[in-house]
């Protein structure tokens, strides 16, 4: 059965402190709260005809419960796993059960960064990887997906 544009719908999962964006270490991440970043998805999907919903946790199990329970009804997810990107084999496991678009998003470049934030666990299973391009990443992930799944 074919979807209407209309009724297409993304997911953003933020990882673990991400909702201490504008505050933590701004000078790798910004000035731009969760909130604003989250508002301005919501605005762009509106434009592109897709329903945003966001969701973060610090928690590793209430981001696996997440994707079991809602990724699964959505036609793509973004997802920035934070710090569970270099440890959660949980998170990983939880987006192999998906059959839409997932794209893997990191503010910083991880690979510019400590050695340990050079692996990710997410991007073998992931569609797509966007790191280092800030909050614009975000928007780009989502226009990214709107092609992937008009």
């Amino acid at each position: 059965m074919e979807q209407s544009k209309d009724s297409l719908k993304v997911l953003v999962i933020h990882g673990p402190n991400l909702n201490m964006l504008g505050k933590r270490e701004p000078d790798i991440y910004g000035k731009t709260t969760l909130d604003e970043i989250n508002s301005t998805l919501e605005e762009l999907g509106n434009r592109l005809g897709l329903a945003v919903e966001t969701f973060q946790s610090n928690h590793e199990g209430a981001i696996v419960d997440k994707i079991q329970k809602d990724a699964a009804i959505q036609n793509g997810l973004i997802i920035n796993p934070a710090a569970f990107t270099h440890t959660s084999i949980a998170i990983r496991d939880a987006l192999l059960l998906l059959d839409i678009p997932v794209i893997e998003i990191h503010l910083s470049n991880i690979y510019k960064r400590e050695p340990f934030r050079h692996k990710s666990l997410i991007s073998d299973v992931a569609t797509a990887q966007i790191t280092g391009f800030g909050v614009q990443g975000y928007s780009m992930a989502l226009e990214a997906l709107a092609k992937m799944i008009e």
